[in-house]
């Protein structure tokens, strides 16, 4: 198997970055995994805060103690965690496509 589909298979199945630190690039390796782990907390932060607001409505009795009432918030809710989303979406991409690139360089400078 070539270094860039191990690469591509490392960044898009275990973590963004792990395919840069197989093709020794760590300092992209890096950039690209301290990003991801911002952006996984941005998103953990975003759906703590919005369910301790929906738990604290339902004690306060402002939502009734119903799955239809609470499933109607949270979907409301969840709205709010689009954009940390896309964000660790599009950086994933851009560490598959790069590991692919930079796999594809590699391959091609071991043939020759």
């Amino acid at each position: 198997m070539s270094k860039s589909i191990k690469a591509v298979l490392l960044s898009a199945l275990v973590f963004p970055g792990l395919g840069h630190f197989f093709l020794k690039k760590p300092t992209t390796a890096a950039v690209l995994a301290g990003c991801a782990f911002v952006s996984l907390y941005w998103l953990v932060s975003a759906v703590e805060e919005r369910t301790q607001r929906i738990i604290e409505q339902i004690q306060s009795g402002e939502v009734q103690l119903d799955t239809a009432a609470i499933a109607e918030l949270v979907s409301k809710q969840a709205a709010a965690a689009e954009t940390p989303m896309a964000v660790i979406v599009m950086l994933w991409l851009v560490a598959i496509i790069d590991a692919y690139r930079l796999g594809r360089l590699q391959d091609k400078k071991t043939k020759t």
